[in-house]
């Protein structure tokens, strides 16, 4: 929850037309799911235009689902457009309901305007789920407040442990909170059993008679998961991260910019 940013120049960034020429590259190679994210990435210029290309990819292709993760800010003003060019589901990342908090680790955001996104996808039809953070001293008591008021709105939620980029990442080592011990918190009172849903990813989901949404959990710590992993991650200036743990990678904006790029 650091205050500083800085932001990259905008020539260390992949341009759209890059972006949609590894998508095609990828889909050649048999990915079937591509998902936006960021940071933010509805603050993109022109991203509708990206996604309803990708979207026109889907009648040849093997491409099937689109997804864009978001911090909902904008999901209100966006949310018929996405729907409208073929975005198919869209995760939300909010990692607390209370108001105060959400203004300390949003920098003074307005929760209200996410809830509004929220809603606003789902009047749109889109399927939508809710990412939370499980942070130590900062949302670990309010967690199953979190449940609830995403069972009062219908959205599933997925709670996800805070993964260390290194062994160094010492204040992300400090925010670390064992998904374990929230499962069996929460688990006392709605008595989940698990379900097989496959949706491609690492959660593993639990339903419970005593809610009408999916409760899913993804542990990279308390129960690696390395062995399924089968996602490849690009980062906005163009490296492929085949795992987020590690620090290989490979330059594709190097090789896209260069005189044999086309090959």
């Amino acid at each position: 929850m650091k205050e500083k940013m800085t932001f990259l120049p905008k020539k260390e960034v992949l341009t759209l037309e890059e972006i949609e020429r590894l998508c095609d590259n990828f889909i050649d190679l048999g990915i079937n799911k591509i998902r936006l994210t960021g940071g933010e990435p509805l603050v993109r210029k022109d991203l509708i235009k990206l996604i309803e290309k990708l979207n026109k990819k889907k009648k040849d292709t093997n491409l099937n689902e689109i997804t864009l993760t978001t911090n909902g800010t904008l999901l209100d003003i966006f949310a018929k457009d996405l729907k409208k060019n073929g975005v198919d589901r869209i995760n939300v990342s909010l990692d607390t309901i209370d108001d105060n908090l959400y203004k300390k680790i949003s920098r003074f955001g307005d929760l209200n305007k996410v809830i509004k996104g929220i809603n606003e996808a789902k009047k749109n039809d889109i399927k939508i789920k809710i990412n939370v953070v499980a942070i130590k001293d900062f949302n670990e008591k309010e967690l199953h407040t979190m449940v609830e008021w995403a069972n009062q709105i219908k959205v599933d939620l997925t709670f996800i442990e805070v993964m260390p980029m290194s062994e160094t990442d010492s204040e992300r080592h400090l925010q670390f909170l064992p998904l374990n011990k929230v499962y069996e918190k929460l688990n006392s009172k709605y008595n989940f059993y698990k379900i097989d849903k496959n949706t491609g990813g690492p959660s593993i989901y639990y339903r419970s008679n005593k809610l009408l949404i999916d409760v899913g959990f993804i542990t990279p710590l308390t129960n690696n998961f390395c062995s399924s992993c089968n996602r490849v991650r690009i980062t906005s200036t163009g490296k492929l991260f085949m795992c987020l743990g590690q620090n290989n990678y490979v330059d594709f904006k190097k090789i896209l910019r260069s005189d044999y790029s086309e090959n």
